[in-house]
């Protein structure tokens, strides 16, 4: 896989001794083999602040530029894009797409995103195998995840066109789910009879496979049942435990921020190559999170005496039900989702931490004051 590739690379030994050296994650930068020519945009639906700094940097982008603007369909089906004769003429210049009917994987140069963490993880859903290099601005709610403010848009976006920026590559979830077929399904033009577009969908004898590639986390819970959920997780084919309680999260280094730290779980720095196994509300006092190895294949099933069925989303998207026979297998994707950074990863990251998540943020103690010597 080409990220364990990329981690043992930074290593080198002899016959008698090891000699081990550590990349520094500020070393990775992003370098253009030739410069870009399209972007795709990304901006929050149904935003109304967004609409001026989303027209600002296409204006940029295509009259400042000269470059190829890919936007989705539906965001300029928004009255307000839509009737402003001002920007009508940079809107003729778009190539537009639709998520689940086009494929512009092999169109995109880089990615500007404009809003919030959801922004970004909706921008690598788009793109199921290599992602291209994402520069997010954070207009959202959160921010977690959009390291860059719009103030100063333009020199930033500028740099980023130079190729004069540091880049973190934020490690994504391969996954499979494996359900039995239980009931007959016909195809046209790509659409199921439930309305449920088919594009990530394999049929086999008797099986439905679907694959997606996740960002921050695979969640299996009990759904609407008011029963625990009992699913076995296994390790590399091994039975490693059976979670009972509300559920598990399984998750990238990116996604430990996320769901499973209001799980209780550690907080990982997204340059770790780790899969993290977090228990939600596990009947069990013993259950803590875990930390296993990237590229290692997790598989998760319904256990055999398992009162009720489970449910799994994937980013919190496609939320499907899991039956008895269903399974889904998670590993490491080979297609890690690069995110460019503001200043560096390391930077980056704590400063999140400390303005988003307010991490270690306490009152100051007060110091003793100093008693004058008496004389």
């Amino acid at each position: 896989m080409k990220i364990l590739e990329h981690v043992m690379n930074n290593f080198s030994f002899s016959r008698t001794t090891w000699h081990w050296h550590i990349q520094d994650p500020a070393s990775q930068r992003l370098t253009w083999n030739k410069p870009p020519k399209s972007v795709l945009v990304i901006k929050k639906i149904r935003d109304a602040s967004l609409l001026q700094p989303f027209k600002e940097l296409c204006v940029y982008l295509t009259e400042e530029n000269n470059m190829i603007v890919y936007v989705e369909k539906k965001v300029l089906e928004d009255p307000a894009i839509a009737n402003d004769d001002n920007f009508g003429p940079v809107k003729k210049k778009f190539c537009t797409f639709r998520e689940d009917y086009d494929d512009i994987s092999n169109q995109i140069d880089f990615i500007i995103c404009l809003g919030g963490d959801g922004t970004l993880l909706y921008a690598s859903s788009l793109f199921q195998g290599s992602v291209p290099p994402v520069m997010a601005f954070h207009l959202g709610s959160l921010g977690f995840l959009t390291p860059f403010n719009f103030e100063n848009f333009q020199s930033q976006v500028t740099q980023v066109i130079e190729g004069n920026a540091a880049l973190v590559l934020r490690s994504r979830l391969k996954v499979k789910v494996v359900k039995e077929h239980r009931e007959k399904m016909t195809v046209q033009n790509g659409i199921e009879e439930n309305g449920v577009v088919s594009t990530n969908i394999e049929k086999e004898v008797g099986k439905q496979i679907m694959q997606y590639q996740v960002l921050n986390e695979v969640v299996v819970d009990r759904g609407p049942s008011s029963y625990l959920s009992n699913v076995d997780v296994f390790l590399d084919g091994h039975l490693i435990t059976t979670v009972q309680g509300d559920g598990v999260i399984v998750s990238t280094p990116t996604g430990s921020t996320a769901y499973a730290a209001a799980a209780g779980a550690s907080m990982i720095h997204p340059n770790v190559p780790a899969i993290m196994i977090t228990p939600i509300c596990p009947h069990s006092l013993s259950f803590r999170p875990i930390v296993v190895p990237a590229g290692v294949e997790l598989k998760i099933m319904l256990s055999p005496d398992a009162r009720n069925t489970a449910w799994v989303s994937f980013d919190g998207r496609k939320r499907q039900e899991i039956c008895h026979g269903d399974s889904i297998s998670i590993t490491t994707s080979c297609y890690p989702l690069p995110s460019i950074c503001f200043r560096d990863p390391v930077s980056d990251w704590f400063e999140s931490l400390a303005e988003c998540l307010h991490w270690n943020v306490r009152k100051k103690q007060n110091n003793f004051a100093v008693e004058e010597e008496e004389f």
